[in-house]
C-alpha cells in the first residue's frame, strides 16, 4: 500500500465513524470507520518503516574491508 492510499484510508474512515450519521441496516458504519482507520495506521506504519530502511546509508568508502586472509581465527 502506498502512503497516500493509507492516508485516503484513514480519512474515509474517520468521516465514516465520526462525521456520517446514517442508520443502516446490515452495516454499523461507526465499526466500520473504525476498520478502515485500524488498517490505514497499520499501512502507513509498515510503509514508514519500511520506508525508514531504505533511507539507510551505505558504509563509506573510506570504511577498512576485512578480507577473509587477514581474519584472524580463535580455534
Amino acid at each position: 500500500m502506498g502512503i497516500i492510499i493509507c492516508i485516503g484510508m484513514l480519512a474515509v474512515g474517520a468521516i465514516l465513524s465520526l462525521a456520517v450519521d446514517v442508520e443502516t441496516s446490515g452495516v454499523n458504519l461507526d465499526v466500520a470507520g473504525l476498520i478502515l482507520m485500524a488498517v490505514g495506521l497499520l499501512g502507513l506504519s509498515a510503509y514508514v518503516s519500511i520506508f525508514k530502511r531504505r533511507q539507510m546509508q551505505p558504509p563509506s568508502p573510506a570504511a577498512p574491508v576485512v578480507e577473509e586472509a587477514n581474519r584472524h581465527h580463535w580455534e
